[in-house]
This record gives structure tokens, C-alpha cells and sequence, in this order.
């Protein structure tokens, strides 16, 4: 496969050069080859950007509800002819099985899209509240830093509704996946977007995020990311008292109550747990179980686990498999972490350090599962963001939520059980932004986000959609009702 190259920035409605020429290779997770060439920004290529987009903005904001119903609508069109293009470039650059990326990780981009389209058609941007007008307006310029793990996603869950408020913005993708990004700017392009109103520079955290985090002309950032990095940009945009939304980091409890199918839930479990390799901020990565249910448990656990077929992520052979993680780095930090629960002494029920047999190249980890965690223990406190399960055994459901609370965390959550208002009541008890009863799925118009060190601020739907918009109080909106003679 020949190495692409995509050298140039998407700004002011057309593709230019870097300020200062600087490359650097994607690589393709399943062969550790190079899959393209993109160049790396930097300040100047930021500056650029946000000019660009903050010339933009006093037209794009004047513009009605009804013109940007329909840009998104042409949005949604291209975006559906381009769909599959997408999903294959998801796959190459990051890893994502083609079953995967077809299933969710492209289509889920549509999924905003059509979301945001409800959301923009029914908002209520004016209302009355005795003689005072409330006036929903764009924020204004709007910074995006994006990650690597479900990358459409995460950029489309903030495009669509800075498009549907009247913002414009800069994108800075992951410079490890940035392709689909590059596809995102040409979806935009042909369906009519301004120019400015989006504009994309490539590039690393310290070179265009923290330029985007300080820059005056930046009303708002949006970032989602670790923890570690979401830190740093709320630093950086500090001093210029921007507006601030972070999705960070995870370590997402699945309890797993007496009364629950513990077989069925075990699996589904690990199944979830594993899929995009284990690299979801919300993955459901520590299963408490309770202690005289373990052993059946474990062995759920172990037979899903092994059950798992792990290939290239760009081999279509229609039946569901776990790709690659995306980078070495990623590689290796997974390797260490399974390193440091053997000698902690945690139970190895399945895979383990190395490869999987028969696969020499590629950032190939295989499905783990530890049995026997306490909860102090490092595979149990650090985001490990590979496909690694810890099951931790609990005496009472008092503790099984008071340890799945125990965490600087509090993305997601999960519980399992027979009778859904006992599930109820525990999830009531989970100190999370979301939570799953019973194996449900994910929802768009949901508000997606969480409690603690795992962000400020919500994503999708409405709740999301208000993110981009500033509150306006006009008095004297209406005059004063004269009394009664």
C-alpha cells in the first residue's frame, strides 16, 4: 500500500501550506508501517486558523435556524456517500476492526449529525421570563482537540452542534489518526460550509494545543483526552478565562449483583470491556462480583476471553474480531501494566505479556483477564486503555459500591442484576456521569460526560448542544404589565 500524503491545512475554506515545514509519520497499527504523511503545525498555523474563524464568525452567528438546519442536512448527505471511506481510513490508522468501524465507529458520526438535527430544530434559543428576554447565543470561536480512540466521534460530537449554535472553530485531531479528520474538513467543504466557520491544523499537544489553549481569539476549548492532558489545556486557557469542557479518563465499574444471570453478564462483560481493543474512556474495566459467585465468574471470564480472535484490523472477514492498539507506545504501556498485576499478585486467568500466538508484527495485545484484585492494586487504580479485565470479588453490596466509587474517576458505570429497581437503586448510588443497567447501550440524545477527574461539562444532545451557546439576559424585553384600574 502506497504511503499517502496530506501536507497541507484546511483553513479559511481552502487547503494550505504549514508556516514551517514539519512531517511526521501515521502509523499503521497492524503492520507498524506507514500509512501517510501529514505535517505538524504550530503556532503560526494556529494564528492563521483562528483569524480565519473569528473573521467568520460575526456572518456565521447572524445566520437562522432554518439555513443551518439545512448546511447539516448537506452535511449528513456527504458524510453518508463518504461513510465507508471513513471506516476503512478508521481502520488503517488506528486499529478498529472493519466490522467495528462500519458498526459503530463511522456510523456513529451519523449518529451525531442526526441527533444535533433534532436538537437544533426543537431548541427554544428565546424565551420570556416576566419582562426579561433569555437569549441563547453562539459562544463564538471554539478550540477542539480530539483523540485517537473513536476519533469520528469525538469530532463530530463537537462540530455538529458548534454548526447547529452558530460557532465557528479549529480542530486539532489526533496526530496519531488524523486521516479521518482530513475527510471531515472535505465532507465540510463540499457540503457548504463558510469558509473559516471550520478550519483544521495537525499537529502535537505542545506545539498547536497549548498555541489554541493561550490564544485570545479562543472563546472556548473542548477537549477530550486524559486527564493528564485535559489538566494542561484548563491551565493554559486560564489566564484568557475561556470557556472549558473536558472528557478525560476512565475506570469504569461493572457490578455484577447476586441476583444477575452471572454467566451472561460475565460475558457480556468482557465483551465489552474488550471491544475497540479496550480503548474507551467509559469501558467497563473493573467487574465486581460477589466472592461466593468468583469462581463461576472466573471461568465466564476465561472462556470469553479465550474466545476472542484477534487479526489485522483491515481483514474483512465479516465475523467480529479484536484489532490491534493503536501505537507502540500505547503497546508497551499496556505490556508494563499486565507486568505490574502479575507481581502484585492478582490471578491470570487469561492472556497475559507478549503477543498473540502467530501474530509477530503489529501492536497486537493479548485479551487479559485478572481474577483475585483488590482494589488497591495498580490494574485497578490506572486507566489502562487496553483490552485488560479485573474482577474484583465483594462480601456485600454496601462495599461493592463504596469500591467502585473508590476511584479519582467517574465516567461510566454498570450494573447487572435480576430485578431493574434494585439497579436502579445502585446506580443511584455510583458517584458517575453515566451509567448502564443491564447490558443498555449507548444513547445520542444522553449526556455524555463525568463526575471527578473525568471532565467538566457534557457532550451530545441537547446537553451537549448548550455547551456552545452563551446566556443572554435582556431586561425590558417586554414592558410592564400596567395594573388593573
Amino acid at each position: 500500500m502506497s504511503t499517502q500524503e496530506h501536507l497541507q491545512f484546511y483553513i479559511d475554506g481552502q487547503w494550505v501550506p504549514p508556516a514551517v515545514p514539519r512531517t511526521l509519520d501515521v502509523i499503521n497499527p497492524s503492520t507498524e508501517e506507514v500509512a501517510a504523511r501529514i505535517s505538524m503545525g504550530s503556532a503560526a498555523d494556529v494564528d492563521a486558523a483562528v483569524a480565519a474563524a473569528r473573521r467568520a464568525f460575526d456572518g456565521f452567528s447572524q445566520t437562522t435556524r432554518d439555513e443551518r438546519l439545512a448546511l447539516l442536512d448537506k452535511v449528513l448527505a456527504v458524510y453518508m456517500r463518504r461513510i465507508d471511506e471513513v471506516a476503512q481510513t478508521i481502520s488503517l490508522e488506528m486499529g478498529a476492526p472493519l466490522w467495528l468501524s462500519r458498526a459503530a465507529q463511522a456510523t456513529v458520526g451519523a449518529g451525531h449529525l442526526k441527533q444535533t438535527l433534532q436538537v437544533l430544530r426543537d431548541f427554544e434559543f428565546e424565551s420570556v421570563r416576566g419582562t426579561t428576554g433569555i437569549v441563547h447565543e453562539p459562544v463564538g470561536v471554539v478550540g477542539m482537540i480530539t483523540p485517537w480512540n473513536w476519533p469520528i466521534n469525538q469530532i463530530m460530537c463537537k462540530v455538529a452542534p458548534a454548526l447547529a449554535a452558530g460557532c465557528t472553530m479549529v480542530l486539532k485531531p489526533s496526530e496519531i489518526a488524523p486521516l479521518n479528520a482530513i475527510l471531515v474538513a472535505e465532507i465540510l467543504h463540499e457540503a457548504g460550509v463558510p469558509a473559516g466557520v471550520f478550519n483544521l491544523v495537525n499537529g502535537d499537544g505542545p506545539s498547536v494545543g497549548e498555541a489554541m489553549s493561550v490564544h485570545p481569539g479562543i472563546d472556548m476549548m473542548t477537549f477530550t483526552g486524559s486527564t493528564r492532558a485535559g489538566i494542561a489545556v484548563a491551565k493554559a486557557s486560564a489566564d484568557t478565562v475561556k470557556r472549558v469542557t473536558q472528557e478525560l479518563g476512565g475506570k469504569s465499574a461493572n457490578i455484577v449483583l447476586d441476583d444477575a444471570d452471572i454467566e451472561k453478564a460475565v460475558a457480556q462483560g468482557v465483551n465489552a470491556c474488550f471491544t475497540n481493543s479496550g480503548q474507551s474512556c467509559n469501558a467497563p474495566t473493573r467487574m465486581f462480583v460477589p466472592r461466593a459467585m468468583h469462581a463461576r465468574a472466573v471461568a465466564a471470564a476465561k472462556a470469553a476471553a479465550e474466545g476472542v480472535k484477534v487479526g489485522d484490523a483491515l481483514a474483512d472477514t465479516g465475523a467480529m474480531h479484536m484489532g490491534p492498539v493503536v501505537s507502540e507506545a500505547q503497546f508497551r504501556k499496556i505490556q508494563g501494566l499486565i507486568e505490574a498485576g502479575i507481581a502484585e499478585g492478582a490471578t491470570l486467568v487469561a492472556g497475559g505479556t507478549g503477543r498473540p500466538e502467530g501474530l509477530a508484527r503489529g501492536y497486537f495485545v493479548r485479551p487479559t483477564v485478572f481474577a483475585d484484585v483488590r482494589n488497591d492494586m495498580t490494574i485497578a487504580r490506572e486507566e489502562i486503555f487496553g483490552p485488560v479485565l479485573v474482577i474484583l470479588p465483594y462480601d456485600t453490596e454496601e462495599e461493592a459500591i463504596a469500591q467502585a466509587n473508590d476511584t479519582p474517576y467517574g465516567l461510566s458505570g454498570y450494573v447487572q442484576s435480576g430485578s431493574l429497581e434494585r439497579a436502579r437503586r445502585v446506580a443511584s448510588r455510583l458517584r458517575t456521569g453515566m451509567v448502564h443497567l443491564n447490558g443498555a447501550g449507548p444513547d445520542f440524545g444522553a449526556p455524555f460526560g463525568g463526575y471527578k477527574q473525568s471532565g467538566t461539562g457534557r457532550e451530545w444532545g441537547e446537553h451537549g448542544f448548550k455547551e456552545y451557546l452563551e446566556v443572554k439576559a435582556v431586561m425590558g424585553y417586554q414592558p410592564k404589565q400596567k395594573a388593573a384600574a
